[in-house]
């Protein structure tokens, strides 16, 4: 039964792709469901007045936003980019600290491993009662994680708060409220899937030069051309996932 969830899984997601979706009704309920939550309510407070003012000095709407989200391992970094829904280039709003990492660089491959994924993933779920004060889930393991993995690759990977982790990204309390609003803003505005790309470094040729002895030098190379498109575009490349689990950048 499990094999054939995972494979399922597989197959669903085998032709995602991390562009520009078709736009959503707008779901205010959903703001309003997740301010039932004493911890929201008080991201709230503190931070949706300069937030929405930050959107406004980049000409996005905030009834409109669309949120991206990059990491770095190397540099311990958390991006967060935005603009109105399907219109024009992403702009970089907020670069959030990374306070914690474990394992080392390459992807996760499997339950109790302690690393962190690198790869293309989306944030499928918001959890206002986290154990670290907020957070947002990733839909890892993803196809590509799964031709790859163990028989049990692990899950539960998030952005949340504090700074303690054993294979998630902590960006702080702090960090978190603040990114927490933007994501239930995004979402609010009809954003189902919010795409959260996870890359070592950043992937020049030049970066991946000085790590071709790694043993995770292909798999960076299949995500290099997803991290090119962004930094030349600002805009998402379509990101698909071939029968072999590999990365395919169209």
């Amino acid at each position: 039964m499990r094999l054939f969830a995972l494979l399922a899984t597989a197959v669903l997601l085998t032709f995602c792709a991390h562009s520009s979706s078709p736009l959503l009704t707008p779901d205010p309920t959903f703001r309003a469901e997740q301010q039932r939550f004493p911890r929201v309510r008080g991201a709230y407070a503190t931070y949706e007045l300069a937030l929405h003012t930050l959107l406004q000095r980049h000409g996005i709407e905030p009834q409109r936003l669309e949120l991206f989200i990059r990491a770095f391992k190397v540099g311990r970094r958390v991006e967060a980019w935005g603009r109105n829904q399907g219109e024009g280039e992403f702009v970089l709003l907020r670069t959030f600290r990374l306070a914690g990492t474990s394992g080392e660089l390459g992807p996760k491959r499997q339950s109790g491993d302690r690393q962190v994924p690198e790869g293309f993933y989306t944030i499928n779920r918001f959890n206002p009662a986290s154990t670290y004060h907020l957070s947002l889930g990733l839909d890892y393991p993803n196809a590509a994680d799964l031709r790859h993995a163990a028989p049990d690759p692990g899950g539960d990977i998030f952005i949340h708060g504090s700074d303690a982790t054993v294979g998630c990204l902590p960006i702080t309390d702090a960090g978190i409220r603040e990114l927490y609003v933007l994501a239930v803003e995004a979402r609010a505005a009809g954003q189902q899937g919010i795409p959260v790309h996870i890359f070592p470094f950043e992937l020049t040729a030049d970066n991946l030069a000085t790590r071709q002895a790694s043993p995770h030098t292909a798999f960076w190379q299949e995500l290099a051309p997803g991290y090119q498109y962004f930094e030349d575009n600002h805009t998402l490349p379509q990101v698909q996932v071939d029968t072999d689990g590999a990365y395919a950048v169209e």
